[in-house]
């Protein structure tokens, strides 16, 4: 953007015209950068700041002072609480000379401007404008996690994806993509020179779902990169302060947000965050690509995402450790002799189970040094018992989905048709570490007094 194009606004914001859309003629943009110049600032050849560069001043602080004040700069009212805006559609200026393409400053905020809500709303960017700080590159939220990883697909463009495991929603959308352009998908661990091309896409989910185990960002990295494909990572079981994926080499991180972003188990959301490697040739496309996608969030959404976000430290991190202390105690009383739990579990998984897990300076300690992630599995002795555990428990509700501030169990066979029928994933809330492991040794004890009671009743 040249300077010599700024204009100015009756409040003294210099603001730089948007560059000419490439996407879509007429209707892609980015929004009008600006900076405070004009208004008892002398520095009128000030370098403008953008709206990512304000929300990322804060990266020096704690993890809660960013969830807490980095959208601070949004702010244009007195109330400390932010308003919930449900309007779909913005006025333009009066002044018709003010009237240009795709550009609408808001006086009151140049910062907070908006258009039409498919592009842009206040809500959403301002929980976008957190998600910036804390997932140290430039950050779009979508209408769920699924949406974020089809727009990321749609914008790379790849021909193959290396994927094995994980989430099997991701590889429904490869699904559904490789209808329209042939995209197909090759082993994590095959041999890139032979499988891969520059350009294609590894995509590493980290950790697991379902079993919580971790996976080594910097060797997927180094591998992708060999071959000039990019490394895209789904880092849902790990939020900030667990896991940062572009220090590990990542070009790409997204989320379902609906998990530990909203945490509450009540707002859909996803989001793409990119590298700030690529964040001036992907952040324009991925956004101009979502105007036409529709895969936007709603506004209130976004206005429960900021609320949610503002206590995701505190939350994130009680959870690992209790889950982390679930996972220690399940697996010394599933090897104990006649113990109710070891009559019932076969196996435990977790990232803290993973024998690097145990070893200093190991790529799961460096990755995770903050907690293993709130999710685990469990695989029972067989089916039935799987099947049957979720109904003894009180304290864990028997649902899909993770990250809320309740505790969930799920028998995972209900929405995953791949999974061992033995697998129960469990998704640790807030209760605490003692409560959920008395609910869990009553529900393995009236499992087994079922079984018993079903035995004595069949030797009739």
């Amino acid at each position: 953007m040249a300077g010599d194009e700024s204009t100015s606004t009756s409040h003294g914001v210099s603001v730089q015209p948007p560059t000419q859309p490439e996407l879509v003629e007429g209707m892609a943009h980015e929004n009008p950068v600006v900076s405070d110049v004009g208004a008892g600032n002398d520095k009128t050849d000030a370098e403008p700041a953008t709206a990512t560069a304000l929300a990322s001043r804060l990266q020096h602080l704690s993890l809660s002072a960013q969830t807490i004040h980095a959208d601070d700069f949004l702010n244009s009212h007195q109330s400390v609480a932010p308003p919930m805006h449900v309007s779909t559609t913005f006025r333009y200026n009066d002044d018709p000379d003010q009237l240009r393409a795709w550009e609408n400053i808001n006086p009151n905020n140049p910062y907070d401007s908006h258009v039409y809500s498919r592009d842009s709303a206040p809500n959403t960017s301002r929980l976008e404008a957190v998600l910036t700080s804390i997932l140290h590159g430039p950050s779009l939220t979508y209408s769920s996690g699924l949406s974020a990883f089809h727009a990321l697909l749609v914008f790379l463009n790849p021909k193959r994806v290396a994927i094995r495991d994980g989430y099997h929603g991701c590889h429904g959308v490869i699904k559904v993509l490789s209808k329209l352009t042939g995209l197909r998908t090759v082993d994590l661990d095959a041999d890139f020179d032979a499988e891969l091309q520059p350009g294609d896409v590894v995509h590493v989910e980290t950790p697991l779902n379902p079993t919580g185990e971790a996976r080594d960002l910097a060797f997927y990295a180094a591998k992708a990169h060999r071959r000039g494909c990019y490394l895209t990572v789904d880092a849902t079981f790990a939020p900030p302060p667990l896991l940062d994926p572009f220090r590990w080499g990542a070009d790409a991180v997204m989320h379902s947000g609906t998990k530990y972003f909203g945490g509450h188990s009540d707002m859909l959301c996803g989001v793409l965050a990119v590298s700030p490697a690529h964040a001036d040739a992907w952040v324009r496309g991925l956004r101009d690509e979502r105007l036409v996608l529709g895969s936007v969030m709603g506004s209130f959404e976004g206005w429960l995402g900021v609320r949610s976000l503002r206590t995701l430290e505190v939350r994130v991190r009680k959870q690992s450790a209790d889950a982390g202390a679930l996972v220690a105690w399940l697996e010394s009383a599933r090897t104990s002799a006649g113990s109710v739990v070891g009559e019932a579990v076969a196996e435990v998984r977790h990232a803290s189970l993973q024998k690097e897990a145990g070893e200093a300076g190991s790529w799961l300690a460096q990755q995770m040094p903050n907690g293993f992630g709130p999710v685990f599995a469990v695989y029972m002795q067989d089916a039935d018992f799987a099947r049957r555990l979720p109904s003894k428990l009180k304290l864990f509700h028997h649902a899909t989905s993770l990250g809320g501030i309740e505790s969930l169990v799920e028998w995972r066979a209900m929405t995953d048709a791949s999974v061992d029928r033995r697998l129960l994933r469990f998704s640790i809330g807030l209760e605490g570490f003692e409560d959920l492991r008395d609910d869990l040794v009553q529900g393995f004890e009236a499992l087994r007094a079922e079984r018993a009671a079903k035995g004595a009743g069949d030797a009739k």
